[in-house]
């Protein structure tokens, strides 16, 4: 069995085009069914407030000293880029806020056996249907809508677990040398960072397979910051 974890946060636009992309990259892989994938939880702003008044286009101008145009230029390339993958992402309508409780929901659900339809539910709500994902009322929902039990997922949220794993995830993530999002590791031995193609991540794939050796991950497509197509905490890189 091959286990791929993947280091994302949901307000991070590449995290689901590179999720995408890797998820195309599987289907053509031969021994698909024999990889055990694993998210990882990464948050870019872990300071970020529940609620603000700020489209996301203003907190990212005002963030890294960008104009408002830039800003919306940017955001627009993006969803170009998101398009391109079958998704539609709509920044105007956005709503920012703080991801840790979404990321305690994803750790549930993994207890539950659907940790990737939850995540794929968050980055849908969050990008897509500009649903507020630090609502507790929309995550309870959001999980009800993949078969968890509404019930189960309050009494979640209204405790402090799974808090711990989310630091933990992030911790880890400091340990190895990850300040930037979508990052992948394959059998704790090969690392790719950003949302490459499905052709990148087709072959780092088909390599792991034919080595299936556990090391220390070492990168095959440049460095751990600020990957290219992928989200930091200094902004995203297209």
């Amino acid at each position: 069995m091959m286990r791929v974890e993947i280091w994302s946060d949901i307000a991070c636009p590449f995290c689901f085009i590179g999720k995408r992309r890797f998820e195309a990259a599987l289907e053509k892989f031969t021994a698909k069914d024999q990889v055990d994938i694993i998210f990882r939880s990464f948050q870019l702003n872990s300071n970020a407030p529940l609620q603000t008044d700020k489209d996301i286009h203003t907190i990212l101008a005002e963030k890294y000293g960008m104009t408002l145009e830039k800003a919306k230029m940017m955001n627009s390339q993006i969803t170009q880029q998101a398009k391109d993958e079958g998704l539609d992402f709509h920044f105007d309508t956005l709503i920012p806020t703080n991801t840790f409780d979404a990321h305690r929901v994803l750790h549930f659900a993994a207890t539950q056996g659907k940790m990737d339809q939850m995540k794929e539910a968050l980055l849908k709500a969050y990008f897509t249907d500009s649903l507020n994902i630090g609502d507790h009322e929309t995550l309870i929902k959001l999980a009800e809508s993949i078969g968890i039990d509404g019930k189960a997922a309050e009494e979640v949220l209204q405790s402090e677990d799974f808090s711990s794993d989310v630091r933990t995830d992030q911790e880890l993530a400091s340990k190895i040398g990850v300040t930037g999002v979508p990052f992948f590791v394959f059998n704790q031995k090969y690392a790719v960072s950003g949302a490459q193609s499905r052709e990148v991540f087709l072959e780092v794939l088909e390599k792991v397979k034919a080595e299936d050796i556990q090391e220390k991950p070492q990168l095959l497509n440049g460095q751990t910051t600020v990957p290219s197509n992928g989200c930091s905490d200094d902004g995203c890189e297209i």
